[in-house]
This record gives C-alpha cells, sequence and structure tokens, in this order.
C-alpha cells in the first residue's frame, strides 16, 4: 500500500480509501465487515461514511452503514488504527427524513452527535459537508443558473464556528468539503484565513474518473496552490469503467440493474468513450478497472481514491489497482481520447 497525509496534518492514510455506501442495502453487515477485514490486511487504513448511508437513500435505512462500522469497531476493537471520515446531509430537501434545518448549527451538532453514536466512537477523524446547502450545480450538472434570492454566504462563519467548536471538544480533529465547487472551496478557505481561529477545509470529496475529469477545471489548481486534497469519488463511475455495462448489458444484481436512476455514466457519449479506454487497457494487459483507478491514483492532486465494492472479487481487484503502474505511453493514450470525448458524464 501507498501511504499520504491528509494535507496540514501529520494524520498518514493510505492512497486507497474503503468506500461504504452499499452497506446496508447491496450489502449485508457481514459482508461489510468482511469487506473491511480484507481492507485491513491489506493495508489501507482509511474509511469514507456519510449519515445519509447506504444509497439510495431512504428513511427505513438511515444510518445503517455507519451502524455496521460501528459493530465492527466494537468486535475488532481497533478504532485507533482507522482514518475515519464521516459526512452530514447538506440541502434540506434532500434529507428531509433526517432533519430540516441544513447546516445551521443546532442540525451540525446533532448530525455530529448521532453519527458518533452509530459508530461507536468518541470521534471523526475528517468531518465533511455531504454538498453544498446553497443552490449550485452538482451531481452531474453541466450549467450554474443563479439564484439572485440565495444568499448562502452570509451562513459561512456560523458553519465554521460550529465546527470549530467540536474541533475544541475533541469530537471531531480536521474538516473537509464534498461535491464543492471553485468558489465555494474558496470562499471557505478565505474565511479561515481571515478569521485565524476558525478551522480550515483540509479536503474536498468530488467525483473524478476517466469520464468525468472536470476536477482538473479550476480545482486542481487550488489543491495545488491551496493544499487541499481530492478524496476522489466514484473512480469507476459508478462501476460503468469496469466495462460491465458495455454492449447494452445490464448485469444481473448490479448497481445499475437495481437503480436505473444512477446512469449518468453509461449515456451514449459515455458509452463511446468507455469502449475506447476498455480496448487500450485490453491491449496493454490490464484490465479496465485496474486502467482506470491506477490512472487517478496517479494524479499529484489525489490524497485518497475511494473505492467500493459489492464483491469480494471486486475489492480485490480495486485495492489492487495500487500496485499498477502506468506507462507514459499509456497516459498518453488516455489523453488522447479524453480530447476526443472529454468528461462525457459529469
Amino acid at each position: 500500500m501507498i501511504y499520504t497525509n491528509l494535507p496540514h496534518t501529520d494524520i498518514e492514510v493510505s492512497k486507497i480509501c474503503l468506500g461504504t455506501m452499499t452497506w446496508g442495502n447491496q450489502n449485508t453487515e457481514a459482508e461489510g465487515h468482511e469487506q473491511m477485514d480484507f481492507a485491513v490486511e491489506q493495508g489501507v487504513n482509511f474509511f469514507d461514511t456519510a449519515e445519509l448511508y447506504p444509497i439510495p437513500a431512504h428513511k427505513d435505512r438511515y444510518a445503517v452503514t455507519e451502524k455496521i462500522i460501528g459493530s465492527w469497531f466494537k468486535k475488532r476493537g481497533n478504532r485507533e488504527d482507522i482514518v475515519l471520515a464521516s459526512k452530514i446531509a447538506g440541502r434540506a430537501e434532500m434529507s428531509k427524513f433526517i432533519r430540516t434545518t441544513g447546516f445551521t448549527r443546532d442540525s451540525i451538532i446533532e448530525a455530529v452527535e448521532g453519527s458518533l453514536q452509530r459508530l461507536g466512537t468518541d470521534y471523526i477523524d475528517l468531518y465533511q459537508l455531504h454538498w453544498p446547502e446553497r443552490t449550485t450545480n452538482y451531481f452531474g450538472k453541466r450549467g450554474y443558473k443563479h439564484d439572485i434570492t440565495d444568499h448562502w454566504e452570509d451562513n459561512i462563519h456560523q458553519i465554521l464556528e460550529t465546527l470549530r467548536d467540536l474541533v475544541r471538544e475533541g469530537k471531531v480533529r480536521h474538516v473537509g468539503v464534498s461535491n464543492e465547487t471553485p468558489w465555494g472551496t474558496m470562499r471557505y478557505l478565505e474565511e479561515s484565513k481571515v478569521h485565524g481561529t476558525l478551522p480550515r477545509m483540509i479536503t474536498v470529496q468530488n467525483p473524478y474518473s476517466l469520464l468525468n475529469r472536470l476536477y482538473e477545471v479550476g480545482m486542481a489548481e487550488i489543491s495545488a496552490r491551496e493544499q487541499i486534497g481530492l478524496l476522489a469519488y466514484s473512480p469507476l463511475g459508478f462501476g460503468a469503467l469496469s466495462g460491465k455495462y458495455l454492449g447494452d448489458r445490464l448485469p444481473k444484481g448490479s448497481r445499475l440493474e437495481r437503480f436505473p436512476q444512477y446512469n449518468r455514466y453509461v449515456g451514449e457519449t459515455a458509452s463511446k468513450a468507455t469502449k475506447k479506454y476498455y480496448e487500450l487497457a485490453q491491449s496493454n494487459g490490464l484490465t479496465l478497472a485496474q486502467m482506470s483507478l491506477a490512472f487517478v491514483n496517479s494524479r499529484r492532486f489525489v490524497t485518497s481514491t475511494i473505492i467500493g465494492a459489492t464483491t469480494m472479487r471486486q475489492l480485490e481487484e480495486n485495492i489492487g489497482s495500487i500496485e499498477v503502474a502506468l506507462s507514459n505511453e499509456i497516459i498518453d493514450e488516455i489523453e488522447a481520447i479524453h480530447e476526443s470525448i472529454p468528461n462525457p458524464a459529469p
């Protein structure tokens, strides 16, 4: 395993982060425990979860994933060995069965306290804002339409003050954002610079893959100049970059077969690009998943790549990608495909 540090800290994390959003829906508690056991054996020490998991979110399964992690900690007694990240859900209409208050002080405190209880721990290493509370474009929306009635920026100081108090209490060690834009990321960073007692966002968890490299437009420069690390999620595009959906296939039990609404990575243009990447991987003796993950792992702005799997075979391949180094020739061919079909699945 390769290790790096969470930016601005001495916390060492594995370059592969274990994603958990299928546990409690597509995966059972026992399967979640098996995945964590295997990941740790392979040197993974970084887990990412959220109060909203498993996905798709549903009131009857609220926070089951955190409970599964908590039961594993209780069984293994190894909380100190794991760098644990979790998230608070954002806009009220997207989390109405949890709370209806967004990122108010009471809501953030309630969310943290709930996560701590379910996880069976007294601290969270990295606490993230799951997506912006304000009106902006994320989750596959290409364009931004401004709402002149949205004065969200008035809330940022209070949000950071609340997170600061949780850090001082020892319940949260560090903070980050997720599904953020360049403006939002910089706004948080500037607020903490101007007010030195406020906590600094150290990571941003955004989608990044061969099918969606929009992070390179704006955000990558912020990562480099401000030292805020990317935790890359969906590096396989909801499984599309395993190649399993090519040729209009829909494997039984796959995420897309079970949840057809998650189709942003399998549109006509995205499938065309996926086929080209598949052919490139095959011609170089690699699986498409290996090549796709190795590409993300190699990016300098990526602190850790969040992988997720529903089977142990998938998990073994995904973690094993850390051993794959892409040649300059393969990188050049990837760039050529990207130039011809750029970002087909934002």
